[in-house]
């Protein structure tokens, strides 16, 4: 059983920073990949950055529009998956979400078997 539970979202003014975390069941770091998704209003959910069963962090498949100004961490000892977003803009506001894969490359969200219940992100201008 996987859970994700995520916090740290709220209004914030653009230029401002969040930083996002994702408490995950016992177990999950190390046999699962892990990520943060958004899904902003109207539109589909968007890969923010992926972070693998070593510890390490992926840009490569993430937005283009926030790839320069977020970091991706996770503190095993604590079950605890970090987003840090700097520099946030209006087009950021969107619910983030925690997500979990037990599969060996996953590629799409949909190779993401487990998600918590989202954190909602609000920027304004």
């Amino acid at each position: 059983q996987v859970t994700l539970v995520e916090s740290g979202g709220g209004s914030v003014e653009a230029g401002g920073s969040l930083k996002l975390s994702c408490v995950a069941s016992e177990g999950v770091f190390g046999r699962c990949e892990m990520a943060w998704y958004r899904q902003p209003p109207g539109k589909g959910r968007e890969l923010v950055s992926r972070i693998s069963r070593d510890g390490t962090a992926n840009y490569v498949d993430s937005v283009d529009s926030v790839k320069d100004r977020v970091t991706i961490s996770q503190d095993a000892a604590k079950n605890t998956l970090y987003l840090e977003m700097t520099n946030l803009k209006t087009e950021d506001t969107a619910m983030y979400y925690c997500a979990a894969s037990s599969r060996f490359i996953p590629t799409t969200a949909a190779d993401f078997g487990y998600w918590g219940r989202g954190t909602q992100v609000t920027v304004s201008s």
